[in-house]
């Protein structure tokens, strides 16, 4: 041995470390992660199921304990975890996991509301399922490679000779080195009837297949929502993704689910519901049971708080919110043919799967050709030896080399000659020799039959249409999972929410707010802080537009829902908005957007506005109302569409005018039109204010109010102090020359 080569090699670190990740990468890939398009198994599944089937294990026999196939899957084939192989064939037995299972479980398998809830292998017990003959049914006829095991010591097959295309029924998901796969399951008549369409049209579309396969078939029965255009396009390039939505129905007012989507848990859907009445998110629903049984494996009970609840609406928060509908990927990546991974589409699955099922009968057929004629070989030299009997007995009963000499006087080969001398002295007879010629006319017309379905490659793909169609018939049944165009999903909005409920908004004379429940309330009765007084009342619904007027004109609005009790004295405005230094807030309004208001300063300017025209979204507010540098809005007057209304202005020297609103523009923000006429001089030096405005109309009352004296008037009443919009007005009688304030009473 020469001392001076060293035994071990010199490499870059950067080389070896590439080398090695990129064989990591190709392991991970080939021989872990992506299922091949053969049979539509990953390799530890393909393990598994040959195993079970060695161990005598098909779905006519008795249950075998798990850990007796999960040992010899570990010993003989796949040297990795015991737990990582369980859990490959727990999968594979899970009814609500595989479209199509290959295991036939007995004992604790899982259950959807948990999938790994199973038992340990030590307590299950396991067989093949009928499925599986589909796998397996043909792999000793020649059809599939056998390659050694990891150690050398036994050989398991490279591939097994899937009869249908696996790779669709149960679909496969995993994630390799930089590249993953997400292929859902198929309806097995649908993909049986589109392979049937491909050999017959081998130039089909993808638009032509899905004639037959109109999208994924998951073992869940929810409804697939996805369109159709965007299930074509996922089956043309690959790539895409897929709704499903759970089912339901209504039984005395109450919402039942009796299909979830395919890997949905029931308890986790229950507890997103739960979650979001807890946050008063679903003020709809009074409560929710899971109701669910061995005869209804799925019924989950919604209980509505009243009839009056709009089940579709609220189905379709819960839609967008739960696990009640799923979106899956797909990403139809696998191995093909060649060993490599490659996302394909549909056709190209399908075409390449077809070309494997050709290559596998083709194998099958040449195998069982190869078998007749080695059997009609030795048949021929049996049959020569009935035709002389006599003289094969008596070589057989004389000669020290029966063997040998049997070959050289009948001219027979050394199978044939072996054959003969292993014949039994029953098989002498008559009437085995009429069995003998009986086989070899049915084996001789067989291989007639057999070469020309060899020769003609449409025999061969009628062969594979008519076994198409054989495993179809008995394997075969219904899609589970409907498809429907449907309404996209949307969630409650916070306005959803609202529950639409009377109230009344009280505003205190310096800034503080509260609600109350109803319209019965008397604002001016409630307890206020000391130094504060009623400032302002408004009544609506919780669903209503509110919006607060300070005196520099800037409006701003606030969900009515979220104020607080009028049990208490409120909260002050300035907590959660910001007016401008030195203003403060001077009236509210609530109603609906489209609500007319009357808005005017106290120079005697203003104009009509929609409540919609007044919503401030931000704390600062809006500027709706120019009032100038010295003057100040008046509280806005709301009032109700009508016929013959005016408006009633009051000045602080006790001049009124009345005149009709129609006379006043609508706008969305600006000082307005001259209302009553206060002089510039007067208004400027204080001597003259407009200090109150109220729109009247048939049949209301009004009433002026001046310190302890009121005066009550209808606008029959109102005649004398009737003029054109911006005059002067008249003046009031004595006593109510110094007005605080109008008020009306609507009929």
């Amino acid at each position: 041995m020469d001392t001076d080569t060293p035994d071990f090699e010199t490499l870059p670190l950067r080389q070896y470390t590439e080398r090695a990740y990129l064989e990591y990468s190709m392991y991970v890939i080939n021989d872990r992660a992506l299922p091949h398009i053969a049979d539509g198994l990953k390799p530890v599944q393909r393990r598994i199921i040959y195993a079970m089937n060695e161990l005598g294990l098909p779905s006519t026999a008795k249950f075998a304990k798990s850990a007796r196939t999960v040992g010899d899957v570990l010993g003989k084939f796949h040297p990795h975890g015991d737990s990582a192989c369980y859990e490959a064939m727990v999968l594979m037995a899970q009814a609500f996991s595989f479209r199509y299972p290959l295991v036939d479980g007995q004992g604790n398998w899982g259950a959807p509301d948990d999938p790994k809830s199973f038992a340990a292998m030590r307590y299950t017990e396991a067989r093949l399922s009928p499925y599986a003959d589909m796998l397996l049914s043909e792999i000793r006829q020649g059809t599939v490679d056998f390659v050694p095991n990891f150690d050398g010591t036994i050989q398991e097959p490279r591939l097994l000779p899937a009869r249908v295309p696996f790779v669709l029924l149960n679909g496969s998901t995993g994630i390799a080195v930089g590249m993953a796969t997400d292929i859902p399951p198929h309806n097995l008549n649908e993909v049986v009837s589109a392979c049937i369409h491909l050999l017959d049209r081998p130039r089909a579309s993808v638009e032509d297949l899905m004639t037959h396969i109109k999208g994924p078939d998951f073992p869940s029965e929810a409804v697939i929502i996805t369109p159709e255009a965007e299930i074509r396009q996922l089956y043309e390039t690959g790539r895409g993704s897929i709704k499903a939505r759970a089912v339901y129905h209504q039984e005395q007012g109450d919402v039942v689910i009796t299909a979830l989507p395919h890997q949905a848990s029931p308890t986790k859907i229950l507890e997103q519901i739960a979650q979001q009445m807890q946050a008063k998110k679903l003020p709809m629903l009074a409560d929710l049971r899971d109701e669910s049984d061995h005869e209804s494996p799925t019924r989950l009970v919604l209980v509505p708080r009243s009839n009056r609840v709009d089940v579709a609406r609220l189905m379709s928060h819960l839609f967008a919110t739960t696990d009640l509908e799923k979106s899956y990927r797909v990403n139809l990546n696998l191995i093909g043919l060649d060993m490599r991974p490659q996302v394909k589409d549909l056709v190209g699955i399908l075409k390449e799967w077809l070309t494997f099922r050709q290559q596998t009968v083709t194998r099958r057929l040449e195998f069982r050709l190869e078998k007749i004629n080695d059997r009609l070989h030795i048949l021929d030299g049996l049959l020569i030896a009935y035709l002389n009997l006599d003289e094969v007995i008596r070589i057989i009963r004389e000669e020290d080399e029966p063997k040998a000499v049997l070959m050289r006087a009948f001219k027979l080969t050394e199978v044939q000659a072996n054959a003969i001398l292993d014949l039994r002295l029953r098989q002498l007879a008559k009437l085995e020799e009429m069995k003998l010629r009986g086989e070899k006319d049915e084996l001789e017309a067989e291989r007639a039959d057999i070469e020309k379905i060899l020769g003609s490659k449409a025999r061969l793909k009628t062969l594979i249409k008519k076994e198409l169609l054989i495993d179809a018939k008995e394997y075969g049944d219904e899609r589970r999972s409907p498809l429907r165009t449907v309404e996209e999903s949307s969630a409650f909005s916070e306005e959803d929410l609202i529950s639409n409920e009377p109230i009344t908004v009280v505003l205190s004379d310096k800034g503080w707010v509260r609600s109350a429940k109803g319209h019965e309330l008397k604002p001016a009765d409630l307890n206020y802080r000391s130094g504060d007084g009623f400032g302002g009342a408004a009544r609506g619904r919780t669903s209503d537009l509110l919006v607060f007027l300070d005196s520099a004109g800037r409006s701003y609005s606030v969900a009515p829902h979220t104020l607080p009790s009028a049990r208490g004295q409120g909260e002050p405005l300035t907590g959660r908005l910001k007016p401008p230094a030195g203003a403060r807030f001077v009236g509210l309004a609530l109603g609906k957007p489209s609500s007319r208001l009357l808005l005017a300063g106290n120079s005697g300017y203003g104009f009509i506005a929609a409540l919609e025209n007044l919503a401030g979204k931000n704390k600062a507010g809006k500027a709706c109302l120019s009032v100038g540098a010295e003057g100040t809005a008046l509280p806005p007057v709301q009032f109700p569409e009508g016929t013959d209304q005016h408006v009633v202005a009051v000045t602080s020297q006790g001049r009124m005018l009345v005149f009709p609103l129609s006379e006043l523009p609508q706008m969305t923000r600006g000082k307005g039109n001259k209302i009553i006429n206060v002089p510039a001089a007067a208004f400027k030096s204080g001597e003259e204010l407009m200090v109150a405005v109220e729109v009247v109309g048939e049949g209301d009352e009004l009433l002026v109010v001046a310190g302890q004296r009121h005066l009550r008037m209808k606008l029959k009443d109102l005649a004398n102090y009737m003029g054109e919009r911006a005059r002067r007005g008249r003046k009031l009688p004595r006593g109510f020359q110094k007005v605080d304030s109008l008020a009306v009473e609507r009929r």
